[in-house]
């Protein structure tokens, strides 16, 4: 079985991404540390800690803020466990035992733990599954616990959540007395399969596979307890089975519905379910899913949940630029789910998915100085449109420094500082090398110790070199993106014997001493949509590597819109160490059309007239770092 490679064990020292990894520590986690304590003055008040400190009886009060508060918390202390597997840092790591040990206060003697049900609604655990999110916190926690116990070898959280898993095993499942529902958030799912993976215990694995395997049965579980005596909305009377996932059975289910992030939370539960069952339906059924979203629900830069009416999917090519949602957390949760399939199946073509979301829309959500965050990620932005109270109005021009509903920038933090586990797999002594970012690493084969060194400026280049010491011998399957047409591998000095296989390269016997050279080429190339993305027609974008480029109002000046881009004539790139910490510009020519005098939106004198312009696109993940105004991704062509 395929497995990432532990995180203690990678150290990253990439150019290109040493700029968010190391902000995490330095600066995200102690600013999120402030919020999350209600420390700034100017921030939306978080109550998150204080809710469990109000729990544990250390102060007095009711919780506040969202239903699924708490998960904050549980967020912010696996991105430390994270931080602390890339370097020791004490008094980091004695905050975050201060906040194991009050969570571990707040418990209740049955291992239950939830501070809006504990605090505010102690007789209706459990009763409101749809929209109450007691097992969405229940994962997040849980998923803290092993991160932490796997980063520090400490097990105080990892024991306060196994009394918390052993009684949801105990409250949920088939037999009689036990609740036959499930999670109206998807989240346990996975997070139980990683508890079972750390500890063992094959029940917290029976209660994942549970969960997936009851839901949209019918009756429909949500209905029936909707309708029962004493039922209380906690998001209004809204509902809709689709919304929830619930409409059919998760193998029956062949488009991607609802909710954004709750059905790639479901989706990457799935694919583990898959994988640890050995179950070739349920991989099917995740395939077919996996086709709807990235082939016709996605946009270009690895973003989904185009609707800004509950953060959802909506139908096929419905890709609209200026009113599109793409939380950040849901580009997250679709690399996790890209993640699980390409362990699953072995195939590096979901990798090509990953790290489009990765390199664009997961680095957009925050700002390079680490106390900005982009919740929704648009493709086009006209700030002053951006009004309360209009179908813009969840499109923000700039980052905010926090929100009332604070799940994305938590989840960013945990993301980048988990990245290594997007790196390698491992499988006996086939190691599988799946993005290409400046590390090094250590592993054992066949109980001998191996040491791996990654060399890359990637993707300022596609240049990749691979060293390797150790006694062990090994097999070396390295990924071959999608845009790679020119992908070519050499081993010390002459090309390398090898084959394709699954969108990897494999080079079977590579041995201590030798050097691995592989290139290709990343050049600027245009991107047509299909035209049934009626947003788009007519239009196209502009890529580099796994990069998306849009256009700024600093760089084009204003009314993007009013720009063409002449496809015939060639792009060029200059790479500038000066901007934002180096990137990549590309230049283009195209026409701006020229604004009549006439202040009439509309008439039938109008005659277009243009000019030549040069145009200048950046990498999307950067965009709004300078000047805030207009952005564009998808421009018109000539």
């Amino acid at each position: 079985m395929k497995k990432s490679l532990p995180l203690s064990a990678i150290r990253i020292n990439d150019s290109y991404w040493n700029r968010y990894i190391k902000l995490i520590p330095d600066k995200v986690i102690p600013y999120q540390w402030e919020v999350l304590n209600d420390l700034r003055d100017d921030t939306p008040p978080s109550y998150c800690l204080k809710n469990f400190r109000i729990a544990a009886g250390d102060e007095e009060g009711k919780q506040q803020g969202m239903v699924f508060q708490d998960s904050d918390a549980a967020k912010w202390l696996e991105a430390v466990a994270y931080s602390l597997a890339g370097r020791s840092d004490p008094e980091l790591e004695k905050t975050a035992d201060d906040v194991i040990a009050l969570i571990g206060r707040a418990q209740e003697s049955d291992g239950y733990i939830n501070t809006y049900f504990s605090l505010n609604y102690p007789h209706e655990k459990w009763m409101n599954l749809t929209e109450g999110h007691e097992l969405y916190c229940a994962g997040h926690l849980i998923e803290a616990a092993v991160a932490y116990y796997e980063t520090t070898g400490k097990k105080t959280l990892l024991d306060i959540v196994c009394r918390l898993a052993d009684l949801i095993c105990k409250t949920f499942g088939p037999e009689e007395g036990q609740m036959h529902g499930y999670p109206g958030h998807p989240e346990v799912e996975l997070a139980l399969v990683k508890l079972y993976r750390a500890t063992g215990v094959s029940r917290y694995l029976d209660m994942a596979k549970y969960f997936i395997d009851t839901r949209g049965g019918q009756p429909n579980y949500f209905v029936e307890e909707k309708k029962r005596p004493g039922s209380r909305n906690i998001w209004g009377s809204f509902f809709d089975p689709k919304y929830f996932q619930s409409h059919l059975p998760v193998r029956e289910q062949v488009t991607a519905e609802g909710h954004s992030v709750r059905a790639l939370y479901l989706f990457s539960a799935m694919a583990d379910i898959a994988q640890e069952y050995n179950d070739s339906g349920l991989l099917k059924s995740c395939r077919v899913l996996w086709d709807n979203i990235v082939q016709k629900r996605m946009y270009i830069t690895g973003s989904i949940g185009s609707s800004g009416f509950l953060e959802r999917f909506t139908v096929d090519y419905d890709l609209p630029n200026d009113s599109n949602y793409s939380e950040t957390c849901a580009s997250i949760a679709l690399a996790m789910f890209g993640l699980r399939m390409a362990k699953a199946t072995g195939d590096a073509s979901y990798f090509d998915t990953v790290e489009l979301a990765l390199y664009n829309t997961v680095r957009s959500g925050i700002s390079l100085e680490g106390d900005r965050y982009f919740y929704v990620n648009p493709m086009e932005v006209w700030p002053q449109a951006c009004i309360d109270f209009s179908s813009r109005s969840h499109v923000k021009p700039e980052r905010q420094k926090w929100f009332d509903c604070a799940c994305c920038p938590t989840n960013v933090a945990r993301t980048f500082t988990s990245l290594g586990q997007y790196i390698y797999f491992q499988d006996a002594d086939e190691l599988f090398i799946n993005l290409f970012i400046q590390n090094e690493t250590s592993f054992t084969v066949n109980e001998k110790n191996v040491s791996l060194s990654l060399i890359t400026d990637y993707p300022k280049t596609g240049n990749v070199k691979f060293v390797l010491k150790g006694d062990a011998a090994l097999s070396l399957n390295i990924r071959i993106p999608s845009f790679a047409e020119d992908f070519s591998v050499i081993k010390n000095g002459s090309p390398a014997a090898g084959e394709k296989k699954n969108n990897y390269y494999r080079i079977a016997n590579v041995r201590g001493g030798d050097e691995i050279y592989v290139s290709f080429s990343v050049k600027p190339r245009i991107i047509y949509p299909n035209p049934k993305v009626h947003y788009n027609c007519g239009k196209a974008a502009i890529a580099r590597g796994p990069e998306i480029f849009c256009f700024e109002q600093c760089d084009n000046d204003e009314n993007l819109a009013s720009l063409s881009l002449d496809c015939e004539r060639p792009l060029t790139e200059s790479w500038r160490d000066d901007l934002l910490g180096g990137l990549m510009i590309i230049k283009a020519k195209g026409k701006r059309l020229i604004e009549p005098e006439d202040a009439h939106s509309f008439s039938e004198k109008f005659n277009p007239r243009t000019e030549d312009a040069e145009l200048t696109a950046i990498p999307y993940g950067f965009w709004c770092n300078r000047t805030p105004g207009e952005m564009l991704v998808w421009i018109r062509t000539e």
